[in-house]
């Protein structure tokens, strides 16, 4: 098979239209091993020298005895083929970074712990139970650049059915969980794309894992004032959850959050200028009078704003009893006070395009899942005025 792309010499003067030649070479064993020839060559992306060929790790049979034998032919031949055809489209674009056999060498499971160590917080502990599942499912000599479509929608399937890891009774994971770190690898394979690890956009030609919907749990305001007259057995996390409930912060935007973040200016009022944990975007949200007096006593600049603000399983737990103790039968985590926030604001009227800007959401979409809360609120209120008609 010959595929032609026009040349460049290292002076990026125009030349000929260079050949790829899919060849064979007589290896042991009756056998062919199968290689692209480039003529004229092309500059190779580690050492910048000329080259002619790439081997591409193939074989067929020389003379093919069984059907096993001439079906790995058959499939060989149309995989070599197809490379051939993806080297023309590459040289065409002077990319040749399909030579680089260094980067070819980095398995999927040592990019994917590098990209894990990068995130911290309760967001880094979620990444860290993904590789759980990323180490139970491929091997640690799975090379990143050998990956294809069939490997991650097999590893897709995979979170759908895998037992917990964390869990003695071995439970399935919830989609929902599966949802999330499909999410983590498909982010992975988007930047191993960028930077050429892989032969193909991966992450554009896997579907994501469609979310089951969950009941968004919230608070009414009712609720919400007699939990603010509860005492909790830790201040700072009771002052921390109000606060989200009065802002719709995260938890990992108030546990870091300084006073050099919370600002005012005779137009804008009160607000909190910062960079959102989640997503980096930089954010500019307005505060109420109420918020900020539920900080209390302004620090230095640099100082936490909520210091000794830290997420645990003993601290969660305390949050629980303290809902508990102020007569709430809800089973609410932290993040419930965001849910809080959105669904109040939009409960009283404010239009879903702000309550999504308020949030720091990208789409709206997101959004408009509080929407279907109050939605469903709406239809649980017109069914507690009954008369018993006969």
């Amino acid at each position: 098979m010959y595929s032609w792309a026009l040349f460049y010499d290292l002076n990026q003067i125009p030349a000929i239209m260079t050949k790829v030649a899919l060849r064979r070479k007589p290896i042991s064993k009756e056998r062919l091993s199968l290689y692209l020839d480039f003529y004229p060559p092309i500059p190779h992306p580690d050492t910048g020298k000329l080259t002619r060929r790439e081997f591409l790790g193939l074989f067929l049979f020389e003379k093919p005895k069984t059907q096993l034998e001439k079906h790995h032919n058959k499939e060989t031949q149309a995989l070599a083929t197809n490379i051939c055809a993806q080297r023309q489209l590459a040289i065409q674009n002077l990319n040749f970074g399909f030579l680089a056999k260094e980067k070819q060498k980095i398995t999927l499971l040592d990019y994917y712990r590098k990209e894990a160590a990068r995130h911290n917080g309760s967001n880094g502990q979620v990444w860290q139970s993904s590789l759980l599942y990323m180490q139970d499912f491929f091997s640690e000599g799975q090379k990143l650049f050998e990956l294809t479509v069939a490997d991650c929608n097999a590893y897709k399937d995979f979170l759908l059915h895998a037992k917990s890891q964390r869990c003695k009774r071995k439970a399935k994971i919830s989609r929902n969980t599966a949802v999330s770190y499909f999410i983590k690898f498909k982010s992975t394979l988007k930047k191993a794309y960028r930077e050429d690890l892989l032969k193909s956009d991966l992450n554009t030609k896997v579907s994501a894992i469609e979310p089951a919907e969950t009941k968004r749990e919230f608070l009414t305001l009712e609720e919400l004032q007699a939990l603010y007259g509860t005492d909790c057995p830790l201040p700072v996390l009771k002052k921390a959850a109000i606060f989200s409930a009065l802002t719709g912060l995260r938890f990992s935007d108030i546990k870091k959050l300084t006073w050099r973040e919370v600002q005012h200016s005779q137009a804008e009022g009160y607000y909190l200028q910062f960079r959102q944990q989640k997503t980096q975007g930089v954010e500019l949200l307005p505060i109420s009078e109420e918020a900020l007096q539920l900080l209390g006593e302004r620090g230095l600049p640099d100082t936490l704003v909520f210091d000794g603000l830290e997420y645990s399983a003993q601290n969660n737990n305390l949050l629980r009893d303290w809902v508990k103790t102020a007569g709430i039968t809800k089973y609410i985590t932290f993040h419930c006070f965001r849910h809080t926030y959105a669904t109040l604001q939009l409960s009283h009227g404010t239009d879903i395009y702000t309550v999504s800007k308020l949030l720091g959401h990208r789409e709206l979409k997101t959004t408009q899942i509080y929407a279907k809360v109050i939605d469903r609120s709406k239809r649980e209120a017109a069914n507690r005025i009954t008369l018993k008609i006969t």
